[in-house]
C-alpha cells in the first residue's frame, strides 16, 4: 500500500490549492479515506472523511471551503481548498483504510500568510 500526496505549497489568505493524494495497492472504491492535518502543537485532526458505506464528512472549520473528490481511473483523490485562511497551516496528510488498519501518505506542508 502506498499514499503519496502532492499539491501543497504556501499561499495567501483567501486563496486556493488542491492536493492530491495518488494510492496504490488498495480497493479504491471500497476503502474509507480522507484527509487529516496537524499543525504544530496541536494534534492530528479530521479535515474529511469518506466512510465505508461513501458517507462524507468535513470538519465544521472547513465546511463549505473545502471539497473530496475521486479519480477513479487514477486511483487518486484530491483536496480542493478554497478561501483559505492563515489557521489551516498545517502539514496535510491523506489516509485510506479503516480505524483498525489504517495507511497514511507522508504529508504535504499548506502554508497560508496573513
Amino acid at each position: 500500500v502506498q499514499l503519496v500526496e502532492s499539491g501543497g505549497g504556501e499561499v495567501q489568505a483567501g486563496g486556493s490549492l488542491k492536493l492530491s493524494c495518488a494510492t496504490s495497492g488498495i480497493l479504491f472504491s471500497v476503502w474509507p479515506m480522507g484527509w487529516y492535518r496537524q499543525s504544530p502543537g496541536n494534534q492530528r485532526e479530521m479535515v474529511v472523511d469518506v466512510s465505508l458505506e461513501g458517507t462524507t464528512t468535513y470538519a465544521d472549520s472547513v465546511k463549505g471551503r473545502f471539497t473530496i473528490s475521486k479519480d477513479h481511473f487514477k486511483n487518486t483523490m484530491y483536496l480542493e481548498m478554497n478561501t483559505l485562511k492563515p489557521e489551516d497551516t498545517a502539514v496535510y496528510f491523506c489516509y485510506a483504510g479503516s480505524t483498525n488498519a489504517r495507511y497514511w501518505g507522508q504529508g504535504t506542508q499548506v502554508t497560508v500568510s496573513s
